[in-house]
């Protein structure tokens, strides 16, 4: 009987061990298993986020001639300092901390821009433009909420609008004048007629016309209007028109057109040569009421015997041939010419370019 219940003990006793062993060979299984497929998982998701990232740096940054040292770090690091705002986005001078140069960032709202398959081509065009009166495009940035950022050089004058309104004495100067004006046409005929295919500006005007220290114009935005999507660039050319630059035909069309640009160009060299905003003061209900003759009214009235003098249009030089009569009036003629109400009748750059060029032979 002692015998039967010891082997009963014995039985019992191994069948326990074993089975205690089985559930800690279990367990030990299934933690293990646990920790490799965790491990794994911590594999692909670092590989992944690795993968996102370099699609994301060759994807999602672009660069051009003059930015290829730009890194996302620098343009979303970068402290900026805005100076602009419209409907479709904000320009920001920005301090790049690496290389410790100041760009200009144009930053483009995501529900104004285009749709993102039609923006590959359009910033190719865009970033391969250079000339010397154009600001080139040196980088474009789209980030993962649909955010767009392009990269430009910062010109640190400012724009023409402010330099013609400032009051400073070089606005007076005729070479000054002259310069400035032909180095637009330069920019906008390399725009026009410099390029296998034409690109249109869209939206000339005097803020979007940089200016350096040596007075050398830059005409900026040139194409932006290819960015932005239908409503966009709508309530761009309404802003345009609420400014005095669009021209009348774009009251019944919608498209832009060179000969758009042209009435643009022409209000511009009607802003240098009268010193005045070209938006009408005293609006009335006069629908005849017309733009260009109201500018040139405001030279006639305002500063046309002034121009004449050449104690104000000469930089003081005596070595310097003073402006004629005849120059001024060959250029105000030119200015009308471009702000011609029938787009037929308009110039196009090249004749402008030439016109230019003849006057300061003159």
């Amino acid at each position: 009987m002692s015998h039967t219940r010891q082997g009963l003990k014995l039985v019992v006793g191994l069948t326990l061990a074993i089975f205690l062993f089985v559930v800690v060979a279990v367990v030990f299984v299934f933690f293990k298993r646990k920790a490799e497929r965790k491990t794994c998982n911590d594999i692909e998701n670092t590989e992944e986020k690795h993968g996102d990232h370099g699609a994301e740096t060759t994807e999602d940054l672009v660069t051009f001639q003059g930015g290829q040292d730009l890194t996302i770090s620098d343009i979303l690091d970068a402290p900026g300092e805005v100076i602009g705002k419209s409907n479709y986005g904000t320009l920001y001078k920005a301090l790049l901390q690496r290389s410790n140069c100041v760009r200009l960032l144009r930053f483009l709202r995501p529900i104004c821009t285009a749709r993102v398959e039609d923006f590959g081509d359009v910033v190719q065009l865009l970033g391969c433009i250079r000339h010397p009166n154009l600001v080139p495009l040196l980088g474009f940035y789209a980030g993962p909420r649909g955010e767009k950022l392009l990269v430009h050089p910062f010109l640190r004058r400012g724009n023409l609008s402010d330099f013609i309104r400032d009051g400073k004495s070089e606005f007076h100067k005729w070479t000054v004048i002259y310069k400035i004006s032909i180095g637009i046409a330069k920019g906008l005929d390399h725009l026009h007629a410099g390029l296998q295919k034409p690109v249109i500006h869209g939206n000339l005007k005097s803020k979007n016309i940089l200016l350096d220290r040596n007075f050398h114009p830059c005409i900026s935005d040139f194409g932006l209007h290819l960015l932005l999507n239908l409503t966009a660039g709508q309530e761009m050319l309404e802003a345009s028109a609420a400014e005095g630059y669009k021209a009348p035909e774009l009251i019944k069309m919608k498209e832009v057109t060179l000969e758009t640009d042209i009435y643009s160009l022409g209000i511009i060299l009607l802003e240098l040569l009268s010193g005045k905003e070209p938006i009408n003061e005293n609006p009335t209900a006069d629908e005849d009421f017309y733009l260009p003759t109201f500018m040139r009214n405001a030279v006639l009235d305002r500063r046309i015997a002034d121009l004449y003098h050449p104690d104000i249009l000469s930089n003081g030089d005596d070595n310097e041939r003073p402006v004629t009569e005849e120059c001024v009036l060959k250029y105000f003629q030119l200015a009308m010419a471009c702000c011609s109400p029938s787009p037929s009748l308009r110039p196009n750059i090249k004749q402008v370019l030439w016109k230019l060029e003849e006057i300061g032979r003159q």
